[in-house]
């Protein structure tokens, strides 16, 4: 008999050969489990094997089933912790024994604690990147200290001090960062965060000069933002007395946020690449390139603040958030629509089992 009660769905054998062997378990983490008994024949072969052990051609016998079905369902339930098989010897050779794993299976629906979630932040100085094109000027970079190597030559990018850049411009090319990452592999990366001050890159300023700027995450292109102009008027807050109010002071603060749906900007959607698809796993640095692709509509260029300039005082920051593998978002998520369908059709099994008892 089969029955389905308020606090879940309990499905039991009567005099199994098994004894009195029962399993409780949350529904939300048997999701393979759930898989194998949505099934009417596996259903059956469990039943069969409650009252005794049987092999591969008995089953297929008993239910009238071919070999191929009866091997693969089998197959199923092993592999879902519900049958344990043994090769014993037979009268042509050995045979694959089969018995219940348990008389009576309870999956509590008891609320599920709070997946604990920590989240790596890594800031990067704006002058550590490990790799630049830059098409020309308008370009630069500079420290709290000023320029660093000449206005408007690409080789300033190369100069040893590139590493007190707080502050890089270019009309057109990317700058590209290499981000460690040493959370342990026995999680599940499930967000990542790119925040940046940024805007676009012009003579001067102009407040209205579109620029379409792109992100790669790990050489996979996430999506753009277009940035409305090259902002000025207004002396950004961090920057240094000897920069000239005449020029860029500051940009807009936008999250680029990867997650296991898709991509989103400030948390507006746009575009459908995942976490999965960018590529992050834990103990593998996160390559980031920022920049404005040859054939943007709005080739504006960007440029880039650290702590020390425009109004925000921080790097670029990369933040990811990940949980720990036996109990990550994915896997509940799925065990929910698994289950959904499985408690569906227990309820309908125990209904039919209910109308045919003597």
């Amino acid at each position: 008999m089969r029955k389905v009660s308020g606090n879940g769905v309990i499905l039991s054998f009567t005099e199994s050969v098994m004894g009195d062997v029962i399993h409780e378990a949350s529904a939300y983490e048997r999701e393979e489990m759930f898989r194998a008994l949505a099934s009417r024949n596996r259903l059956d072969i469990l039943e069969l094997l409650a009252e005794r052990e049987l092999n591969i051609n008995e089953i297929a016998r008993e239910l009238e089933l071919g070999l191929p079905s009866v091997s693969k369902h089998v197959a199923l339930l092993e592999q879902a912790g519900l049958v344990h098989s043994s090769y014993v010897p037979g009268v042509q050779g050995m045979q694959k024994r089969c018995r219940l794993a348990f008389q009576r299976l309870t999956f509590t629906l008891e609320p599920r604690r709070p997946i604990p979630e920590t989240v790596e932040e890594i800031s990067m100085p704006i002058g550590l990147y490990t790799q630049i094109e830059c098409a020309g000027p308008p370009c630069g970079l500079a420290s709290v200290e000023g320029y660093i190597g000449l206005m408007d030559d690409p080789q300033a990018f190369y100069c040893p001090d590139r590493f007190k850049a707080s502050i890089l411009w270019m009309s057109a090319g990317f700058v590209e960062y290499v981000f460690p990452n040493t959370i342990p592999t026995s999680v599940d990366v499930w967000r990542l965060d790119l925040q940046m001050e940024v805007c676009s890159e012009c003579p001067d300023y102009c407040n209205d000069y579109p620029s379409d700027i792109t992100v790669w995450i790990n050489g996979v292109e996430i999506g753009t933002w277009t940035s409305p102009g090259d902002f000025g008027g207004q002396r950004g807050r961090l920057n240094p007395p000897w920069w000239n109010n005449h020029g860029t002071q500051f940009g807009a603060l936008k999250v680029f946020s990867v997650t296991e749906s898709g991509t989103l900007v400030d948390g507006a959607p746009i575009s459908p690449v995942t976490i999965v698809e960018a590529q992050v796993v834990p103990r593998q640095p996160v390559r980031v390139r920022i920049g404005v692709r040859p054939d943007a509509a709005n080739c504006g260029g960007f440029n880039l603040f650290g702590r020390h300039f425009g109004n925000y005082a921080q790097d670029l920051l990369l933040r990811l958030h990940y949980v720990p593998k036996d109990r990550n978002r994915r896997s509940i998520r799925a065990a929910e629509e698994v289950l959904g369908q499985t408690l569906r059709a227990a309820k309908a099994a125990a209904e039919v089992f209910e109308e045919e008892k003597p």
